[in-house]
């Protein structure tokens, strides 16, 4: 569900010079709501949100729901309280996911095979190999408008331009089922008429930060000197994005493929909890839960992030680099409990307090880094490398390596039969106890 700005006068007719603007950017409308009207025809015309119960948040709402002021990551209950008539549905992921699949191989895969998907309900697709057979641009975006409205009852916006930054943009403007193509000579002139949240990847923080430089729109910051915007973001890196952005201007190409890049797992505690052993106990299960799914698909992790969101809604994350990638919910549990530490900020011998710092209400966590387990080899950290330069230090660093490398086999192998057991019996017949 996005929540990026629009604006009613980027709506219009821009030109039809499509020259140079092979880059698609497809965005699903609404996407879970509008399958489950698909699903319930019953429900069309209504304001549809999905994520129901009192410590839930919206993870979509139809357009109807919308216009009660409900949006992405709002607590239900508030939800509830604005829209009283509403159709207040539960996440079905397994749903929406089977759907995406389908739309991407039945539709989208016919125009060509250079598409990256980038979530559930979005993609960039590259057609410069497909206008020989299609035509142009415009065409290619007509037609898979028409197909998913025609074989799956739901609609989806395109964007055309030159690049992905300005195609995303003009799918965004382009809402709800419509579709815009930006000419290459008019790129800069449709981002400079946006405001700052208008260009992906500004968030709060940095729109706070270049609003105190009296920068409050993209036009401002086309403006500004590549130097200046150094200044005002602090990083040369995020300088050279925006300077490039505000002119329309982006030259990453649309990746096929993109290796998944974290897998997680969260829940919300049925009520706000300050009580250690409870927090630690839905961090094993998010552990367990997410050590099992990168077995599943063959991969290692190399990094770790605990996520905590507090009572008003605001969350904080904390992550860390593991000396060793891993896909065992024994190496993942002691990081994600010292992380929790850490953000709390208490001290290591704490791990026995029974109360945190602070309520919590929902706690997750989140691995990510991640490399194919059968492309990779473990080997002994690079401070374990080091101390190899002396022949007994290095007799020793060897033997206690394997004897690490042996424990952590057995452990990974106990949670690889827990793998078998569950598949056999059900996810729920088994935990591992770390």
């Amino acid at each position: 569900m996005s929540t990026a700005p629009r604006i009613a006068a980027a709506k219009c007719d821009w030109g039809h010079d499509e020259a140079g603007c092979t880059v698609l950017h497809i965005d699903m409308d609404a996407f879970y709501a509008s399958l489950e009207v698909a699903r319930h025809p019953e429900y069309r015309g209504k304001p549809v949100v999905i994520g129901v119960g009192n410590r839930s948040v919206v993870s979509a709402a139809s357009y109807e729901a919308r216009q009660y002021g409900i949006n992405s990551a709002m607590a239900s209950s508030r939800a509830q309280k604005l829209c009283s008539n509403g159709i207040f549905l539960p996440v079905d992921m397994r749903y929406y996911r089977a759907m995406s699949h389908r739309i991407f191989k039945e539709v989208f895969s016919r125009i060509t095979d250079r598409i990256e998907q980038v979530s559930v309900d979005e993609c960039y697709m590259d057609v410069s190999g497909a206008l020989l057979q299609w035509g142009s641009p415009s065409a290619i975006g007509a037609w898979i408008r028409e197909q998913v409205a025609l074989r799956y009852n739901i609609t989806c916006s395109v964007g055309i331009a030159a690049n992905k930054l300005v195609a995303k943009m003009a799918s965004t403007n382009a809402k709800p089922n419509g579709m815009l193509m930006i000419p290459v000579a008019r790129h800069a002139q449709f981002v400079q008429m946006m405001p700052l949240r208008g260009i992906p990847g500004i968030g709060p923080s940095l729109e706070r930060r270049l609003n105190a430089w009296g920068v409050n729109s993209v036009a401002d910051l086309a403006r500004m000197s590549l130097e200046s915007l150094e200044q005002a973001t602090g990083s040369a890196l995020s300088a050279h994005g925006l300077y490039q952005a505000a002119r329309g201007l982006d030259d990453r190409p649309v990746v096929p493929y993109t290796q998944e890049k974290s897998i997680g797992a969260e829940r919300t505690f049925e009520a706000d909890t300050q009580d250690m052993r409870q927090v630690c106990s839905m961090l094993r299960w998010c552990c367990d839960d997410v050590a099992t799914s990168l077995r599943k698909r063959g991969f290692l992790a190399r990094k770790v992030m605990v996520k905590l969101r507090f009572p008003d809604l605001s969350y904080a994350t904390k992550g860390r680099t593991l000396d060793c990638p891993t896909d065992a919910a024994s190496v993942l549990y002691p990081q994600c409990v010292d992380l929790l530490l850490v953000m709390m900020g208490m001290a290591p011998e704490s791990v026995h307090a029974v109360s945190l710092a602070r309520p919590v209400r929902l706690a997750g966590m989140s691995a990510s880094g991640l490399v194919l387990a059968e492309e990779t080899a473990i080997q002994p950290s690079l401070d374990d490398l080091l101390e190899e330069k002396e022949a007994e230090r290095h007799e020793a660093v060897q033997a206690k390596s394997a004897q690490m490398q042996t424990h952590a086999k057995r452990l990974r192998g106990a949670e690889a039969a827990l793998d078998a057991v569950r598949q056999k019996y059900g996810n729920n017949i088994a935990s591992f106890g770390v």
